[in-house]
């Protein structure tokens, strides 16, 4: 281990052997992050200074994938990018890797990065996938398998591994490394021996802005990262894990980074649940949470004003409940979620050198800007 150093699109984006190099759609001095909305999967693009791109995840599979796909290609025109420079796999989960082959059709795509092979034994699907399709994309590209402490390239911006195929660091970020007093109070919880406790997770800092990305890291997983010393010490921008499901977000981490902006990627019907909600709401610094899905698991009990919410749902009701509807079990009868097929809406930020940054929801132009960290 190292140590710590919508709119669907309609046209096909072209493709050369020798790409020209990706430009800002501005040109200024900024780090653009869009959120885009795949439906309780992840997609998140990171888009740096000098137009460098990075990609985290690629949406659903499936049927879903190309509609996961334009929406992630509608984002990446808005940022002026011809190619994505670095595809960022968090873990192999058909809601995060699902829309890869796809998009390596309609966009270049030159350097990928993941944790290895899945842990999970009797996902065939994903082995499947992992030697053969994958396998003929990296090879023609360039892949790296990363490690805790391992740096993620994105020109102009600081972007480190905090945990990747079930480790963390084992050095704190410049900076931190106090004792973190959530630790006390953690209770474990089953071990997760799926994929999503071997995610990888990334730091990034460009300037004196902050922002943290786990994926699907869960409760386990965090504390070993944040016990008995905090290694990341307080965050500006906190992309909430696991969709805000309570198997991950725990205060042991949600608390001790003090987020002043959570953004969360969940689904109408996934993520946003009411403990996870709590623990959000209830974070030291935070003064908003965002989302990319009303989710009818919060209600309106646990939700957030509308305009911190980039999508609805394309039946939506003259009236919500206050209470939270329960999440169905799995394998029940409960019916598919409320669909979501039309007009997709991202999240985007601005963030700047100094610290102070700047969210818009894309669906109503809403915009709220933040001060330079105390």
């Amino acid at each position: 281990m190292k140590s710590a150093t919508g709119i669907l699109l309609t046209v096909l984006l072209a493709a050369s052997a020798t790409p020209a190099r990706a430009q800002s759609a501005t040109g200024d001095d900024t780090l653009r992050i869009y959120l885009v909305d795949v439906e309780g999967g992840g997609a998140t693009l990171f888009v740096g200074p000098t137009g460098e791109s990075l990609l985290i995840d690629t949406g659903n599979g499936g049927a879903a994938a190309e509609r996961d796909v334009g929406r992630i290609l509608a984002a990446a025109a808005a940022a002026g990018l011809e190619r994505i420079d670095h595809l960022l796999t968090t873990h192999w989960h058909r809601d995060h890797y699902g829309g890869l082959a796809e998009l390596a059709t309609r966009i270049p795509i030159r350097h990928y990065i993941d944790h290895g092979p899945t842990v999970e034994a009797g996902n065939e699907a994903v082995r499947d996938f992992y030697e053969g399709a994958y396998r003929e994309l990296y090879g023609a590209a360039r892949r790296t398998v990363v490690t805790p402490g391992d740096a993620v390239p994105l020109a102009g911006v600081q972007v480190q591994v905090m945990a990747s195929a079930g480790e963390v660091v084992d050095e704190p970020l410049p900076g931190a490394g106090e004792p973190n007093p959530y630790c006390a109070d953690f209770e474990r919880a089953p071990e997760d021996l799926g994929d999503n406790a071997q995610s990888v997770g990334v730091h990034l800092r460009f300037g004196a802005f902050r922002a943290l990305h786990l994926g699907d890291l869960t409760v386990n997983k965090e504390f070993e990262l944040m016990c008995p010393a905090n290694p990341i010490g307080s965050v500006d921008l906190f992309v909430v894990s696991h969709h805000g499901l309570n198997t991950s977000n725990a205060q042991v981490l949600v608390h001790a980074v003090e987020p002043r902006v959570a953004i969360m990627n969940n689904g109408t019907r996934k993520g946003g649940t009411p403990d996870a909600m709590t623990t959000l709401h209830t974070a030291p610094r935070l003064q908003d949470l965002w989302q990319l899905h009303f989710s009818v698991l919060s209600g309106q009990e646990y939700t957030v004003p509308g305009v911190f919410i980039a999508n609805p749902f394309d039946d939506q009701p003259d009236a919500m409940p206050l209470a939270p509807v329960p999440p169905p079990r799995r394998g029940s009868n409960a019916g598919p979620p409320p669909v979501h097929n039309g007009e997709a809406h991202w999240i985007e930020v601005e963030a700047r050198r100094d610290g102070t940054f700047t969210v818009t929801n894309s669906r109503n132009g809403f915009s709220k800007s933040y001060a330079t960290s105390p």
